[in-house]
C-alpha cells in the first residue's frame, strides 16, 4: 500500500495496472469532503472514453490495480 494524501486527490491522474475497455488513464475530476475532512465522494474519469464512475478513494493505494500519475 503507498500512502496518499485525500486532500490532493482532485485533479490527479491515475494509471490502470490491467487496463479494462481501453481504458488506462484516469483523472479525479470531483471530491467531496464532511466537516472533519473526510472524503465521502470521489468521481473518477477515464481519459479516452469520457466515462465517469464513483470510486472509494482508499483503492488508489492498491499499487496491484493503480499506479499514480500516468505511465
Amino acid at each position: 500500500m503507498s500512502t496518499l494524501n485525500p486532500k490532493k486527490l482532485l485533479n490527479s491522474k491515475w494509471t490502470a495496472v490491467r487496463p479494462e475497455r481501453k481504458e488506462k488513464h484516469f483523472i479525479i475530476l470531483e471530491t467531496e469532503y464532511d466537516e472533519d475532512g473526510v472524503v465521502t465522494r470521489c468521481l473518477m474519469q477515464a481519459v479516452m472514453t469520457k466515462r465517469e464512475f464513483e470510486i472509494e478513494w482508499r483503492d488508489l493505494k492498491n499499487i496491484e490495480e493503480w499506479r499514480a500519475g500516468w505511465l
